[in-house]
C-alpha cells in the first residue's frame, strides 16, 4: 500500500490575473513583484525544498476585488497584502511560525 503523503506541506497560489475589461485585478495591484519577492524569500529561508513549501502563480482566484490575493493550502487560508512587508509577515508568521496573520486574512 502506498502512503498518501502530500508532496508539499504548504502550497501557495498567488493570483496574477490580468483583466482587460477595466475591472479590478491582482496584476495591476503589484502581484508580479510580490510573487517574485515571495519566491525569493521562501528560497532564501530554505523552505522551498521538496516536501515543504511550493509557490505557484495562479490565474484568477475569483477574489480580485479583495486583492491582491494569495491562498495557502492545505489550510485554505486566504490573504491580501499591500507590500513586501506584508508578504514577509505572511512568510514569517504563517509559513514559519504556523500562526494566521489575522490583519491580512480575507
Amino acid at each position: 500500500m502506498t502512503e498518501n503523503k502530500q508532496h508539499f506541506g504548504q502550497h501557495l497560489f498567488i493570483c496574477m490575473n490580468q483583466r482587460d475589461d477595466g475591472r479590478e485585478c491582482c496584476a495591476e495591484k503589484g502581484a508580479h513583484a510580490a510573487q517574485q519577492h515571495l519566491k525569493a524569500r521562501v528560497k532564501e529561508l530554505g523552505l522551498s525544498r521538496s516536501g515543504e513549501v511550493r509557490v505557484n502563480q495562479s490565474g484568477c482566484l475569483g477574489r480580485c476585488e479583495e486583492g491582491p490575493v494569495l491562498v495557502i493550502y492545505p489550510q485554505g487560508t486566504w490573504y491580501t497584502y499591500i507590500d513586501n512587508d506584508d508578504i514577509d509577515e505572511i512568510i514569517d508568521e504563517h509559513l514559519v511560525g504556523g500562526k494566521i496573520v489575522s490583519r491580512l486574512k480575507i
